[in-house]
C-alpha cells in the first residue's frame, strides 16, 4: 500500500479540503487546512495529490491505515489460488490402470485443483496419435461427473496433452 502526505509533509501553495464528515471546506493554504485539522485533533492527509487544486482531507489516519490494511488482509483471504495436477498415462495403458489413475483425477478436481493429463509418445507408438487423443477421451469421459474438459486433446511433438478442470458450482 503507498503512504500518502500527511500534515507536515504537505507543502502546497493552495489544496481543496474536505472536512472530517465528507463536507466541502473550500480552497485554502496547506497551513491553514493543517491548523484546522489540529484544532480537530485529527490528520491532514493528502488524498488526490493529482487533481488541480489537490485534495486534502481531515481524517484520523492511523484509523484510515489499519482499516485500508484491513481490506487488503481480507481481499488475500477470499483469493484462492488454482493449483494444477499433473497426470501421466501411456499408449499401452491398461483398463484397470485407467480407471486408478483416474479415480486419482477426480480426487484432485474435487478438491478444485485444475489437472494436466498428458501421454509421451515413444518409439513406433509415434506414428499412431489418434490412439492416444482416443486414450484420453475415454480418460475425460470417466471423470465427466467432476470435471470438463478445459482444453481438447491435442498433438505436441512427441507429447498429446489436455487439461481438465472441476466443474464449476451453479449457485
Amino acid at each position: 500500500m503507498k503512504e500518502s502526505l500527511k500534515n507536515e509533509q504537505i507543502v502546497l501553495p493552495e489544496v481543496r479540503l474536505i472536512g472530517a464528515n465528507s463536507e466541502q471546506l473550500g480552497l485554502m493554504s496547506s497551513s491553514q487546512a493543517l491548523e484546522i485539522a489540529r484544532s480537530n485533533n485529527l490528520d491532514l492527509v493528502l488524498i488526490a495529490p493529482d487533481s488541480k487544486p489537490p485534495v486534502c482531507r481531515i481524517m484520523d489516519y492511523g484509523k484510515y491505515r489499519f482499516d485500508e490494511l484491513k481490506k487488503l488482509k481480507d481481499q488475500k483471504k477470499n483469493q484462492k489460488v488454482q493449483k494444477v495436477k499433473e497426470m501421466s498415462l501411456s499408449m499401452t495403458i491398461s483398463d484397470h490402470d485407467l480407471e486408478f489413475k483416474a479415480k486419482q483425477v477426480c480426487k484432485f478436481l474435487v478438491d478444485g485443483s485444475k489437472v494436466k493429463v498428458n501421454i509421451l509418445m515413444k518409439g513406433r507408438i509415434q506414428a499412431r496419435p489418434q490412439l492416444g487423443i482416443d486414450i484420453m477421451n475415454k480418460f475425460a469421459d470417466m471423470c465427466k461427473e467432476v470435471g470438463q474438459i478445459e482444453k481438447a486433446p491435442q498433438i505436441n511433438g512427441r507429447n498429446i496433452f489436455m487439461f481438465l478442470a472441476p466443474l464449476t458450482q451453479k449457485k
